[in-house]
C-alpha cells in the first residue's frame, strides 16, 4: 500500500514537473517569436504614415464640429432672441473684500425673471474678473423697471440684503446691462451699480 502511494506521489511530481517545463518552453518560444516580430522586422514607413494622416483628419473633424456647434448656438440665439427685442443682464464682482455674494434675484416690471445661488467656484471666477450672464430674453420696446436684490454677508460678517432699482428705455437695438458689485473702502461698504453698455 505504501509502495503504491509512493508511486502515485512520484507520478504527480513528474506530471507537475513536465507541465512546468512545457509551460516554460511555451513562454520562451512565445517571447522569442514576439522579440523577432518587434525587433528584427523593420517598421514600414508607409504603414506609419496613414496613422498620422488619420489622426490629423480626426483633429480637423473635431475643429469643424466645434465650429459648427458654435454657429448653431449663435443661430439659435438669433432665432430665440431677435435683435430688436434682445435684452441681457450681466453681473460682475469687484475683489469681494467687503461683500460675499450668496444670491441674486432679478425682476423686470415687478416680475421675477432670474434667481441665482452662488457656489464658491463661481464667486472665485467672478473675483478673478469673470462676468456672468444672469439673464437673456426678449423685452418689448419702451420703459421698464429693473430690480436686482442682492443677498450675502457684508462687513463684520453681517447678513446683507439690498435692492437696486434701475429704469431703462428699451429701444429697437439689443440692450445689455451690467450689474456691478464694488467695494467702497472709504465707506467700508459694498456699492451696487448698474451700467448700460453702449
Amino acid at each position: 500500500m505504501t509502495m503504491t502511494l509512493d508511486k502515485s506521489v512520484g507520478l504527480q511530481k513528474s506530471v507537475q514537473a513536465l507541465n512546468f517545463s512545457s509551460m516554460t518552453t511555451l513562454c520562451l518560444a512565445l517571447f522569442i517569436t514576439l522579440s523577432f516580430v518587434f525587433n528584427v522586422l523593420p517598421v514600414n514607413a508607409q504603414e506609419a504614415e496613414p496613422i498620422t494622416e488619420l489622426q490629423q483628419s480626426i483633429q480637423d473633424l473635431k475643429k469643424d464640429v466645434l465650429k459648427l456647434n458654435r454657429n448653431l448656438f449663435i443661430l439659435e440665439e438669433d432665432l430665440l432672441f431677435p435683435s430688436n427685442t434682445q435684452f441681457s443682464v450681466f453681473l460682475s464682482l469687484d475683489s469681494g473684500q467687503l461683500f460675499t455674494l450668496d444670491a441674486v434675484q432679478l425682476k423686470i416690471d415687478n416680475k421675477v425673471i432670474a434667481n441665482h445661488l452662488y457656489t464658491e467656484r463661481e464667486l472665485d471666477a467672478l473675483k478673478r474678473g469673470g462676468i456672468q450672464r444672469l439673464y437673456i430674453g426678449n423685452l418689448a420696446s419702451g420703459e421698464h423697471e429693473i430690480i436686482a436684490i442682492y443677498t450675502g454677508k457684508g462687513p463684520s460678517d453681517r447678513d446683507y440684503r439690498l435692492g437696486k432699482t434701475l429704469t431703462i428705455e428699451k429701444g429697437v437695438d439689443p440692450q445689455f446691462i451690467e450689474l456691478q458689485i464694488i467695494d467702497d473702502p472709504s465707506k467700508e461698504q459694498p456699492k451696487f451699480n448698474a451700467r448700460i453698455w453702449e
